[in-house]
């Protein structure tokens, strides 16, 4: 037998810019960011429900590259495109943006600006990767939970076959620029959605994280600017930190640790028909794997404790009745959350847990037994939230451990 090898090593530089008012003529960020490419072609892109709440935007965004003409030539007015966690169930908004990037010949060096949330800008994302096998992308996030989570990494995809990111890539953006000014009509509860992400890495990442954000979560439910800006500026940090110098980058290994608490809340999601917004789940995801941590004695009651106080603070529900859903088997459904979980990372099951505030510690096998009694524990602790019994539980998971 013989065979050639060689090393294949390839570089990216992923930049976060914070800015105020992009759009303003006279604010010279976005400019910049373009600045060096051979084609000026742009292409914009916005979501449709910030256009809707924020009508204004499309002509911003023209007048802002007339003022700019001479180094860049916007193909066409911005075009709307639905955006939320439901447009990520169809190709249909990819194909879209992919004929647009025909029409108009965007070409490797031209841009795709997706402004947005996460969802869009997972669609764009997408879209860009494989037209051409590559189109410069920049993100403009406008959500909480976009600039300080999931616009700043390097996945874009979407759902098939009732899984969450089934079909997607990993194609680091050309750029990310988060405009504080975008999130100024989100609804209260997609302003708060950020917040769980912060929550997330700071249990996992930094200690003194989440005693800022303890610290400020009055401010933080008030929206209070300063406290929000602080949040999304250092939960976006940490996330690069990981991604840069986890290792890992394009996850071809099977641990995930920025991923705490998702297991559930992907299923979640799902099992409520994408009515559970991502960080709402996320957010029962977390107090789910925190309550089990306790449980088996990897984490003590006292930060198990803070934890769901400071999650309650900052406004989020701890259940979903959806925790309970039973299948025809008898099980709970969302226990199989954790073998789509091992499938979408290949190799055995790996999930955070949590050790202590500040540290994460990965695991190979759930004991379900104690993931349905974690379940419970939320249902008795949360009665308000629970409209289904809870011994309607157990299926034959019990005396089980998963392992895939």
């Amino acid at each position: 037998m013989s065979v050639i090898q060689r090393s294949i090593q390839a570089g990216w530089d992923l930049r976060v810019f914070f800015t105020e008012d992009v759009f303003a003529a006279g604010n010279l960020t976005l400019r910049n960011v373009l600045a060096d490419a051979a084609s000026r072609k742009v292409l914009v892109v916005i979501d449709e429900s910030l256009a809707q709440a924020q009508p204004d935007i499309s002509r911003q965004i023209e007048t802002y590259f007339s003022a700019h003409a001479d180094g860049f030539q916007l193909v066409c007015s911005p075009v709307n495109i639905t955006g939320g966690e439901r447009a990520k169930n169809s190709y249909a908004p990819v194909a879209e943006i992919h004929s647009l990037i025909d029409r108009h010949h965007i070409d490797r060096h031209s841009y795709l600006i997706a402004v947005g949330g996460g969802a869009l800008l997972d669609v764009a994302g997408l879209a860009a990767a494989t037209a051409h096998r590559g189109v410069r992308h920049v993100r403009i996030p406008s959500t909480t939970l976009a600039q300080a989570d999931s616009g700043v990494g390097v996945k874009n995809g979407i759902n098939a076959f009732g899984k969450k990111n089934f079909i997607g890539t990993f194609a680091p953006p050309f750029a990310v620029i988060n405009d504080f000014n975008l999130l100024a009509t989100l609804e209260p509860r997609d302003k708060r959605a950020g917040y769980v992400e912060a929550v997330k890495v700071a249990c996992i990442r930094d200690a003194k994280f989440f005693d800022e954000i303890e610290r400020d979560a009055d401010n933080l439910v008030a929206f209070e600017p300063s406290a929000m800006k602080r949040l999304i500026f250092h939960c976006a940090e940490l996330h690069l930190d990981h991604i840069a110098g986890g290792g890992d980058p394009f996850e071809t290994g099977s641990a995930r640790p920025l991923d705490f608490g998702h297991w559930a809340a992907h299923k979640l999601e799902q099992l409520s028909g994408f009515q559970i917004r991502h960080g709402e789940a996320v957010a029962i995801g977390i107090t789910l794997d925190v309550v089990y941590s306790r449980q088996i004695g990897l984490l003590d009651a006292k930060s198990a404790g803070r934890i769901l106080k400071l999650l309650e603070q900052l406004g989020f529900d701890l259940f979903a009745n959806e925790l309970l859903n039973l299948g025809s088997d008898g099980n709970l459904q969302l226990l199989g959350g954790l073998n789509e979980f091992r499938e979408h990372l290949g190799g055995e099951l790996t999930i955070t847990l949590l050790c202590e505030i500040g540290r994460g510690a990965e695991v190979h096998e759930m004991n379900l037994p104690k993931v349905i009694e974690a379940i419970h524990e939320l249902c008795e602790r949360f009665k308000g939230h629970c409209s289904v019994e809870p011994m309607a539980r157990a299926g034959s998971a019990t005396g089980r451990m998963l392992h895939p």
